[in-house]
């Protein structure tokens, strides 16, 4: 077994990870930087909207609006450092180094944008393709930068402990530690192992449990699957965000329709035509994503049609195709001219606000493991997430990560690629794996299984038997995919099934122990 020996090993390349292997390796720190897929191939790149930029030398609003946003659960240490290091943040790598194209007024000044929950415009943007512009620009840097290994098409297996992957038996004694992590490497199909002094866990989403989504394909939680099984606490699991308009025309597939287009006047009708946000909250369709969605889901149950529809008819045709030009593209190429037409959407998949619990330096309870961006869990968000948080939250708790680790693995007077003594870095065990290979039509089926379970009886809307359903599916479920994991050769399609049902079942399980409706948990009583 090949055996990979860094400082950092980054799990994800989306912008989390990316920023954090840069701001490691300023600092003077190998990193291995592995991404499943492209390395573009991640939900940050997906972003719409924007990123929230509010120097304002009091930025109170925003941390009100954030608390709001998040049924007044958010933890207010995690606002606070948001709020306050998040613009020195964006100036830093996306102002300063990457260089991103932001649009701009014909003043030259930054362009703002408002969006659902939000009491001002704070949001910079480029068009609507945001976080193409930022990742792929940050991803320039990276493939630049000094010390920093990319592995495109590695795909994270699971993580190394010194209580059961160590070859030295002495070490089931001590406290819960991260050694880096098993990895399937694409060019051998072959197990390597990765040894590292810190493992950073930035898989991103969850969402491709379910079977709406808004998420890249393989975003099926990862970094929790992996972190529960080595015992890391997680929380708010049940907290999952639906994006209440993603594209939803006839035999077309679903895609976001960024929460920017009702932030310039867009209005959400249902099929008579109604404005029916109006009488739900009194933002109407800027209400908060957790309302909209369900308010959505309420009146398609009502009414019984596919879908409601987004009104851009206060906009002006030029002013749409110039500000929303990849929506613009995207919906024609599916019938849909929403210069002259609503958009039909209806509620996905979208974020999670909860993940493996992380302190603010990124710290999780396993010892030199961390968890950034979407897959660590703050408390930020708390019951619900506030529109263009996500962008930001990946640059602040990678930055702040990275400036504890490089403290850390540095140490108080040893060289740069010094190793303070309390790092155990023994040679892993080898890892032994059949030659069978696994049918794809079973990885298809199973994987649709957990979709669809998920997305009838742990969606937007939630009740004791509906979980109890789920959790009895998907308990089956586990125990046949184990078995078909522990028979066959890995592949990354297999790997994904494995974490897929392993992450439902932790929502599932989360959903069921809260029977408090907040922010996008919502339970009613079919009793």
């Amino acid at each position: 077994m090949e055996i990979i020996r860094t400082d950092c090993l980054v799990i994800g390349a989306g912008l989390a990870g990316s920023a954090y292997a840069l701001q490691a390796a300023k600092h003077g720190l190998a990193c291995e930087l592995l991404s499943a897929a492209d390395p573009l191939a991640s939900n940050s790149n997906l972003a719409q909207g924007g990123i929230i930029y509010d120097p304002t030398p009091d930025p109170t609003s925003l941390a009100r609006d954030i608390f709001e946003a998040s049924d007044r659960t958010a933890n207010p240490a995690a606002v606070e450092q948001l709020v306050r290091e998040g613009p020195r943040a964006v100036e830093e790598l996306l102002f300063d180094d990457a260089r991103v194209g932001f649009d701009r007024d014909s003043s030259g000044a930054l362009d703002l944008a408002r969006e659902g929950g939000h009491a001002e415009r704070r949001i910079i943007h480029a068009k609507d393709s945001t976080g193409h512009a930022i990742l792929s620009a940050v991803a320039a840097r990276v493939d630049v930068a000094a010390g920093i290994t990319r592995r495109a098409g590695w795909v994270a297996i699971d993580l190394l402990t010194l209580s059961h992957n160590s070859t030295d038996d002495a070490d089931k004694y001590q406290p819960l530690t991260c050694f880096g992590a098993y990895v399937l490497n694409p060019r051998t199909r072959e197990t390597s192992a990765i040894v590292a002094k810190k493992t950073i866990l930035a898989t991103g989403g969850l969402g491709r449990i379910f079977l709406h989504t808004t998420n890249e394909p393989g975003s099926v939680g990862h970094g929790v699957a992996m972190a529960y099984r080595v015992g890391a606490r997680l929380i708010d699991l049940e907290y999952v965000q639906f994006h209440p308009t993603v594209f939803a025309a006839k035999n077309a597939p679903r895609f976001l329709i960024t929460e920017a287009i009702r932030g310039e006047g867009a209005v959400l009708r249902n099929s008579r035509g109604e404005a029916f946000m109006d009488a739900v909250d009194a933002r109407g369709s800027l209400a908060s994503r957790d309302v909209v969605a369900r308010a959505i889901r309420q009146e398609l149950a009502a009414s019984g049609e596919p879908c409601v529809f987004l009104d851009l008819s206060a906009m002006k045709p030029a002013f749409i195709r110039d500000r929303f030009p990849s929506i613009h593209e995207r919906c024609l190429a599916h019938g849909v001219d929403i210069t002259r037409e609503p958009i039909p959407v209806v509620p996905a998949a979208h974020f999670a606000c909860g993940g493996v619990h992380a302190d603010l330096q990124g710290r999780t309870s396993v010892r030199h493991l961390n968890a950034i961006g979407e897959t660590g869990c703050t408390g930020l968000h708390g019951a619900n997430r506030l529109a263009s948080t996500s962008l930001l939250e990946c640059l602040v708790s990678a930055k702040f990560a990275a400036l504890a680790d490089a403290a850390e693995i540095r140490g108080p007077g040893l060289p740069t690629r010094g190793t303070p003594p309390d790092f155990r870095l023994p040679a892993p065990r080898e890892w032994e794996s059949p030659t069978r290979d696994a049918d794809p039509v079973l990885i298809r089926q199973d994987m649709i299984q957990i979709q669809h379970t998920m997305w009838n009886y742990a969606g937007v809307v939630r009740s004791p038997k509906r979980l109890t359903r789920a959790r009895r599916i998907l308990l089956e479920l586990r125990e046949e995919i184990q078995s078909f994991y522990r028979g066959c050769r890995l592949t990354r399609e297999l790997i994904e099934l494995r974490n897929a049902v392993q992450t439902a079942l932790l929502i599932v399980h989360a959903a069921s122990l809260n029977p408090v409706s907040k922010g996008c948990h919502y339970v009613v009583d079919e009793s």
